[in-house]
């Protein structure tokens, strides 16, 4: 467990590189499983939980840690398994998602391993459990599955989803219906998430599963002759994809003469440990650190002005 933790505390060196490293453990049976490790704070023996009236059956307590009250939610309840037994010999997995510090139960952890994000795949079609996954690799001939955190906390812990009055004003719908967002996450919940914001706004959207698909497209329709600057107002893109993260996916956009002028919104759920630094380095144009509709919309209105004025 020392080693593990000591890879945890080493995590910020992948930044930017394509590059992430997994978290390995395991629920009720012998499927392995994995998350990044820049969500997780620590990894700690399962510590006395306090239980908690009408909450969702997915936490089974809460656990007072280093002066703090932290949910702990079950993975294989919360991935539609059964729930984890014998608690006090299993392990919790201290995360922070969206500024929001929560602790998953497993039965066991296992090791880290350093990945390319090229190695990282979509999860295959008909896995019984696809809905809470959203990548899958192999670790030494074995599939490691990988879940959709954000899924599992909007089911848990549901946020806002929709702009606050007053955000969006009457003249400018008029003029969004004009401007065409390129949405990109791996995250089916933060791409319905972002797409709904946008379109509540005002603007057309499209929408992409991860990095490499997204330049692909722009590649293609480019190639084709199409003037892909004029085409997109704006790329909101997660930052942790499969196959090509969102730190290259903007350095390839960057690279690309016909591609560089696009105005790029990297957002993440890595909240307490992200390098705003990286955003600059790689040369994006603004970060949200959390979704949060009515801050995305007034960031995606304040560009899409500025672009009108400088037009």
């Amino acid at each position: 467990m020392a080693g593990v933790l000591e890879s945890v505390n080493q995590r910020t060196q992948l930044v930017g590189e394509n590059r992430l490293e997994l978290l390995l453990f395991r629920l009720n049976g012998k499927q392995v499983y994995g998350i990044n490790v820049f969500k997780v704070k620590e990894v700690l023996q399962c510590p006395k939980l306090t239980s908690m009236p009408h909450s969702s059956p997915v936490v089974r307590g809460v656990a007072h840690i280093r002066g703090g009250t932290i949910p702990i939610l079950d993975l294989g309840l919360a991935t539609g398994d059964s729930p984890i037994e014998n608690i006090d010999q299993c392990f919790v997995i201290i995360t922070e998602y969206n500024r929001r510090i929560q602790g998953f139960l497993v039965k066991g952890v296992e090791r880290i391993v350093n990945m390319n994000w090229s190695d990282i795949q979509p999860p295959p079609k008909g896995l019984s459990n696809d809905n809470y996954l959203t990548a899958v690799c192999q670790v030494e001939k074995e599939m490691v599955e990988i879940i959709d955190v954000e899924q599992i906390l909007s089911e848990v812990a549901p946020t806002k989803q929709n702009i606050s009055t007053g955000i969006v004003s009457e003249e400018f719908q008029t003029e969004a219906v004009k401007h065409h967002i390129l949405i990109v996450d791996d995250s089916s919940v933060a791409r319905k998430q972002i797409k709904r914001c946008m379109e509540d706004v005002g603007f057309a959207t499209t929408v992409l599963c991860d990095g490499r698909e997204a330049i692909d497209f722009l590649r293609n329709m480019a190639d084709d002759g199409g003037d892909v600057t004029k085409e997109f107002s704006m790329i909101i893109s997660g930052i942790e994809m499969p196959e090509m993260d969102g730190y290259t996916l903007t350095t390839e956009i960057r690279n690309d003469s016909r591609l560089q002028e696009l105005f790029i919104l990297l957002h993440t759920s890595l909240s307490g440990v992200f390098n705003e630094a990286m955003v600059k380095k790689v040369g994006a144009d603004g970060f949200l650190a959390k979704f949060q509709p009515d801050e995305l919309a007034k960031i995606a209105i304040e560009a899409i002005e500025k672009q009108v004025e400088a037009s």
